[in-house]
């Protein structure tokens, strides 16, 4: 018995859809798509403000004849599902139950779910299988046909290609978990034509793919050009190449440009205290400092004098720390994978720009090695200049920092990972010396350094800090001046409200 459902976008139209009690409604959400030329992969629909989970049949979602849904937009970031893949009998020996599960981005085709089922085992094929078929009089073993994957959803089947590229979105499948049944039916193609048709459908994909987003990055560009950077034209080959300028500007406007724009001058840069310091060379010929331990006992953050209100917040500060807290509570949609790879391609790019590194090694006994690393030196080239420091080199030890969450990372030992881009080290890094366990006691009671470096070890000297007032508060502000602490001899104590009938004459 045939029925209709009437879909509703955000501008109020409307898509009359055919149904029928075994239809889904992901054919019913792609249908209606079709229609109001809306992409179906965005979209969910929407029965009395209730989300309907589109990979039930229209007998099994409640929904009566005429019914009216509505077309909302879904998040942009996929979600999880979890997808178990029931195998054959002839290929589940070996495998706990007999299904394969794994979790997949909502966004991923059944096809990619075969090739990743694929890539657990190397003895799995469930997209290139073969199979002899002999021909008509002939009692050798035949040409070799395809065999193609047909998987079975919630008794529908889907044995096409094509029906295969389908995702598990677009099957209604946004969260939760799905079983897949797969079985393989042989089909009249022979299979060296099936894998070429399986690589031209996605060198056409990726075609279509890298062509969109070429469009798309001329169209940005033309839309806002960069004027700080050379004007890029593009010759008959695809190839940028640098465009002449229209007309050179002219000596009035130098001038004018002058004028308008202030002088930027840099930033006078503190000189560094002149400390006298030992130096000897490590591996490489690299120069490394020597520093004793300090004289006194308390450290000398500890000496710094301090005014007691630079620990109490002042307005702005409090305001800030406010309007963060409130940007952090609200609800942010998660990166999507281009995203995650720009940032990660960012990261990289701040790490590549790390020319130096200037390393501070703390031993037991307090004395302060320093050295000046390059980003591309090894963590074996580290530990090499340590050694050559030390009074026994032959005794185990090991090399840790701390990151930025708090924790401490160790240095590999006798390894080739470079010290800025595997490990993560940049600037000034601070590196602690700790003994392994199978280190002699002996050297553990013993001075670490050669003697020679012992001897003609500086004293580190902290260079004074100048003292900064605080930034003033804003003119006009209620509190200017003043800091939020507990002074409760400016507050004005009144009577509450529920006590001044009382005192009523």
């Amino acid at each position: 018995m045939a029925s209709n459902l009437v879909v509703i976008d955000a501008s109020a139209r409307r898509a009359t859809i055919k149904t029928t009690p075994g239809k889904v409604l992901s054919d019913v959400l792609q249908e209606a798509c079709s229609k109001l030329g809306a992409d179906a992969s965005r979209y969910g629909l929407k029965h009395n403000n209730k989300t309907l989970d589109l990979s039930n049949p229209l007998r099994l979602s409640g929904l009566s004849s005429g019914a009216k849904l509505e077309l909302v937009q879904l998040s942009r970031s996929p979600s999880v599902v979890s997808v178990a893949l029931q195998l054959p009998e002839d290929d589940a020996q070996g495998v706990p139950g007999g299904r394969l599960i794994e979790k997949f981005p909502s966004n991923t085709t059944l096809w990619l779910i075969l090739r990743r089922f694929e890539s657990l085992a190397p003895h799995r094929n469930y997209t290139q299988r073969a199979k002899p078929k002999p021909a008509a009089g002939d009692a050798g073993a035949g040409r070799l046909y395809h065999e193609a994957p047909v998987l079975n959803i919630m008794g529908r089947e889907l044995s096409s290609f094509t029906e295969l590229q389908k995702t598990l979105a677009q099957l209604g499948f946004n969260s939760g978990s799905v079983l897949l049944r797969l079985n393989f039916r042989a089909s009249d193609t022979p299979v060296e034509v099936a894998m070429e048709q399986i690589d031209l459908y996605f060198k056409a994909v990726e075609g279509e793919s890298k062509a969109g987003a070429h469009a798309t990055s001329m169209t940005a560009s033309e839309t806002v050009p960069n004027t700080d950077e050379p004007i890029l034209a593009q010759d008959g080959n695809g190839v940028n190449s640098p465009a002449e300028p229209a007309s050179p500007p002219s000596h009035d406007d130098k001038a004018i440009s002058i004028q308008d724009t202030p002088q930027q001058t840099n930033p006078p840069v503190p000189e560094e205290p002149s400390i006298s310091k030992s130096t000897t060379t490590g591996s490489g010929q690299r120069a490394i400092t020597v520093f004793k331990p300090s004289s006194s006992a308390i450290p000398v953050a500890a000496q710094q004098a301090f005014r007691e209100t630079d620990f109490e917040p002042t307005l702005s500060q409090a305001q800030r720390h406010q309007a963060r807290l409130q940007t952090e509570s609200r609800n942010r949609t998660l990166l999507s994978d281009r995203e995650l790879a720009q940032k990660e391609d960012a990261k990289a790019k701040k790490v590549a720009q790390i020319k130096d590194i200037r390393v501070r090694v703390k031993l037991p006994d307090e004395h302060v090695l320093e050295m000046t690393l390059s980003s591309a030196d090894t963590a074996e080239i580290l530990y090499n200049n340590v050694k050559e420091s030390l009074d026994s080199p032959q005794e185990p030890f090991l090399l840790q920092f701390p990151l930025n969450n708090g924790k401490k990372r160790t240095v590999p030992q006798n390894s080739k990972e470079k010290l800025g881009s595997d490990l993560g080290m940049s600037g000034n890094t601070l590196v602690i010396f700790h003994w392994h366990e199978g280190a002699s006691a002996k050297s553990r009671n013993t001075p670490l350094l050669k003697e020679h470096l012992r001897e003609h070890a500086e004293e580190l000297r902290v260079p004074d800090v100048p003292e900064v007032d605080a930034p003033e508060e804003p003119a006009g502000s209620p509190m200017t001046g003043k800091r939020l602490g507990n002074n409760t001899s400016e507050r004005k104590i009144g009577k509450p409200k529920w006590a001044k009938s009382l005192f009523k004459s």
